[in-house]
């Protein structure tokens, strides 16, 4: 008998052993995990130009990582289009060897600053506090005496650049040491400044950040003073303000007038000034000191502001009548707060959808007559915003862009000294009007011409427009495909320079292509060329640029080409990315296929576990971002992700662009109008579907999915309308019902007036169909999605006896469930839902 027990459990621990050694979700899977993020830094070399142009722009330098902690400089000639060493490293290496007493490597030259002279014939450095000079024909090094040319180090002339993820969780430091307040900005993917934080003179800022993230630090005239990208090392920035340089124009192009031209309290010519005296206009002519009252019937509930619009004549006076809005706050307990034991209040002003808003009102005085001229605003009644107010030049009109609430109009309005009102643009839609991304206006006083973005004709493309006959002189730029950005308006050569995607048939129609065209829609020309997305750096001259592109299969090429044609002048580097593969790194995987309609094609990517096994079944997670102001699979080349460190614990990982994204045409993005819900789960579904076919270690029997903020909204929205395909989400800081977040991301997709739709799509109203296991979270401090919307989502599943878990994180903010905390909570609660085991066991 005891013989017989004994057999039975030697066989019961063969089994469990055999059983722990196919688990997924086990101890050994977490620490694969860190093993391979820890091991995939610094491991692709050769993928960044930096470039240092000579004033000729004949020539530039750069350094460009070779190896681990190993670099070479590189010297262009760009009128040869020769690419070569900058100087005979090993020969310095030698010499500079035996001037420190010290083996010095050839690739690890240890430069705390580097400059070559004016006439290339020689490159001076620094070590320590002592600067040298090599001579680049003789390969002599001597001591540099002196500062004359000496070498400095600092940041002059770049310009920010896209984040990549690279790597892990990192903190940032930001320490102001300069006398002044400094900005801090993020720049997003695609290469935005995302504006953080004002810092005051001597403070500090601390925020978690991701290596590859890049952070750009302004001072308050708009003048870049740092960038830093983050790094697995010291994250501590400190600026002194003694280094500072204009940004070139590049980015949002929103065209000129991008603010109101205001003109102060005095008008042009000296002559008048304005002020309000009970909430009335008051104006005093300044030769005889007398002031006249224009209004009188200003108060409390409609009174006239100090803003003031003079004609450059002085003439004619434009100020601003405001009807109060409603003015929301919400309030935030904080639990823990550092500096005292007992709970915080915090009150916070917050619009949300619906909510009255102030009404600004142009008004018209002629100084002259000393009386109102009464204005027609029939044309810009209900507006949501009026922006670019400004007199012409000539004082013949006074223009302003009028967005109606709800956003399906907007109008190019002008104000004529007899208060007649004419249209300069009518854009109107039957869904919306896209102003956050989508808005491109440049006036040409010179020649009465604007120039306009529109989506008219279903893709987003620029117009020119005669300003006196109102009439489209014709397309600037056609086809099935999109304008994103405008970078430069060359108004001497009449030309547009611009970022487009989709613009080469074939390639995925979200990369980024960088192309000038003139105003007559001629010359078009392509100055990028490879399949992937595209950045670019110009020469200062203009004639040449340097491109860099990726995918997320192929790690960065880099080319200078030029100009006037886009053709190549020399390839600059093509990164090695041989030591990240050696760790048993996988790339991801492109794979589109149709979408809902059959004709569509839907675009998204697939991350393995390192050790993938094609015969074995995964569990797939979806993590999800749908909001309609972007597009959101990652495009460029990056070693390391949350996605990839996810998919170790023995899951596939997928991301998708469904329908209601952006940067398609405009059907396919007013999928998402009064809509949110939809969050394109049929073509995400079927993208899945299509993908299990081609890669059947898919598991769909099994499936998570998560995200946050407007992504924790649709996780959630996953799993109450499609239950019978999601088994598992994990909603972070979701704005689960549109009533309650922010009015302008919610009306400009939910529309305005409130309709049904806000109530029929909350996740709150639908809670009671919650089938699968669900983990909310959400940050007690969270500015950005009101934390009640979490809260009432709790409320209603409380009400409908449904199973969920929560996180609530004290002191928290919006996203913390991206945060290190919160991923660690998101990837066990996936081991245990989809994998049935217990983390790490």
């Amino acid at each position: 008998m005891m013989y017989f027990f004994r057999y039975l459990l030697t066989t019961f621990f063969l089994f469990a052993s055999a059983a722990s050694l196919l688990a997924q979700g086990s101890a050994e899977d977490y620490r694969r995990m860190e093993e391979v993020a820890k091991a995939a830094r610094g491991k692709v070399f050769r993928d960044d130009v930096v470039p240092h142009w000579f004033h000729e722009n004949n020539h530039f330098w750069y350094r460009v990582n070779t190896g681990p902690r190993q670099h070479e400089f590189v010297l262009v000639d760009t009128e040869a289009g020769k690419r070569e060493a900058a100087f005979d490293h090993a020969e310095l290496a030698k010499q500079l060897s035996e001037e420190l007493k010290r083996p010095i490597d050839s690739e690890v030259l240890p430069f705390q600053a580097i400059a070559f002279s004016d006439d290339l014939t020689s490159v001076l450095f620094r070590v320590g506090n002592q600067n040298y000079e090599f001579d680049r024909a003789n390969s002599e090094l001597t001591k540099a005496e002196g500062t004359k040319n000496a070498p400095t180090n600092d940041q002059v002339g770049r310009r920010p650049y896209p984040s990549i993820d690279k790597g892990g969780e990192v903190e940032l430091i930001v320490a102001n040491s300069s006398p002044d307040a400094i900005r801090v900005f993020w720049i997003d993917r695609d290469g935005r400044p995302r504006f953080y934080e004002d810092l005051d003179a001597n403070d500090e800022y601390k925020h978690r950040t991701f290596v590859g993230h890049v952070w750009m630090i302004m001072n308050k005239q708009g003048q870049a003073m740092a960038i830093h990208e983050a790094s697995d090392g010291d994250n501590r920035l400190t600026v002194d303000g003694k280094t500072v340089w204009d940004l070139p124009h590049r980015g949002r192009g929103r065209g000129n007038f991008q603010g109101s031209r205001r003109s102060g309290r005095t008008s042009p010519d000296g002559q008048w000034t304005a002020s309000i005296e009970d909430h009335n206009l008051v104006v005093r002519n300044t030769n005889t000191d007398e002031s006249t009252r224009l209004t009188e019937d200003g108060t409390k509930e409609k009174y006239l502001n100090d803003r003031f619009y003079w004609s450059p004549d002085s003439r004619y006076l434009i100020a601003m009548q405001v009807t109060p809005g409603d003015d929301r706050h919400i309030y935030m307990v904080e639990s823990s707060p550092k500096d005292q034991l007992q709970p915080k209040l915090h009150d916070y002003s917050y619009a949300k959808p619906g909510d009255k808003l102030a009404i600004d009102r142009p008004r018209l005085f002629d100084l002259e007559k000393g009386e109102e001229i009464p204005v027609d605003n029939s044309l810009f009644e209900n507006p949501w915003s009026l922006s670019r107010l400004h007199w012409t030049e000539d004082s013949g009109e006074f223009r302003f862009l009028f967005n109606q609430r709800g956003h399906q109009v907007m109008r190019l309005l002008a104000i004529q000294p007899d208060g007649t009102v004419r249209t300069l643009i009518d854009e109107v839609s039957k869904t919306f009007i896209d102003y956050t991304n989508k808005v491109h206006l440049e006036e040409l006083e010179d020649t009465g011409e604007l120039i306009w973005m529109s989506e008219r004709s279903g893709w987003n493309h620029l117009y020119l427009i005669d300003a006196k006959s109102t009439e489209v002189k014709n397309p600037i730029t056609s086809g099935e495909w999109v304008v994103r950005d405008v970078e430069q308006v060359d108004l001497k050569n009449r030309q547009i320079w611009f970022t487009a995607g989709g613009i080469i048939p074939g390639q995925d129609p979200y990369y980024l292509h960088h192309c000038r065209v003139n105003f007559d829609g001629t010359g078009l020309t392509m100055l990028t060329e490879g399949d992937g997305t595209h950045r670019i750096d110009y020469s200062p001259d203009r004639r040449y640029l340097i491109d860099k592109y990726s995918r997320v299969d192929m790690p960065a090429v880099t080319t200078l080409r030029k100009v006037e044609d886009g053709s190549l002048v020399c390839e600059l580097e093509k990164a090695d990315h041989s030591a990240l593969v050696e760790t048993g790194w996988k790339p991801t995987e492109r794979f589109t296929a149709k979408a809902r309609d059959g004709e569509t094609d839907i675009y998204g990517v697939i991350y393995f576990p390192t050790n993938h096994d094609p015969a074995k079944k995964y569990p797939v997670i979806e993590y999800i971002y749908a909001g309609p102001h972007g597009a959101f699979v990652p495009k460029q080349f990056s070693p390391r992700s949350q996605c990839r460190e996810m998919a170790e614990l023995g899951f596939i990982v997928v991301q998708i662009d469904g329908m209601g994204t952006n940067y398609r045409s405009k059907a396919f993005q007013d999928v998402c109008w009064k809509n949110l819900a939809d969050s394109g789960f049929p073509d995400r579904i079927l993208w899945m579907q299509a993908a299990a076919k081609k890669f059947p270690s898919m598991n769909l029997e099994k499936v998570g999915i998560y995200g946050g903020s407007a992504g924790g909204q649709s996780a959630l929205g996953a799993m109450l309308s499609h239950g019978d395909f999601y088994d598992a989400a994990v909603a972070d800081c979701g704005c689960h019902d549109n009533r309650m977040d922010k009015i302008w991301w919610n009306e400009q997709w939910m529309g305005w007036p409130i309709d049904k739709h806000y109530e029929e799509q909350s996740n709150v109203t639908n809670a009671d169909k919650l089938e699968g296991d669900l983990f909310l979270i959400v940050g007690e401090l969270d500015t950005n999605v009101d934390p009640a919307s979490t809260m009432q989502v709790v409320n209603a599943l409380v009400k409908a006896n449904k199973d969920f878990d929560l996180l609530i994180v004290p002191g928290a903010g919006h996203g913390i469930g991206s945060g290190s905390y919160g991923m660690r909570r998101t990837r066990d609660f996936f081991v245990r839902k989809l994998h049935g085991v217990e983390p790490r066991r």
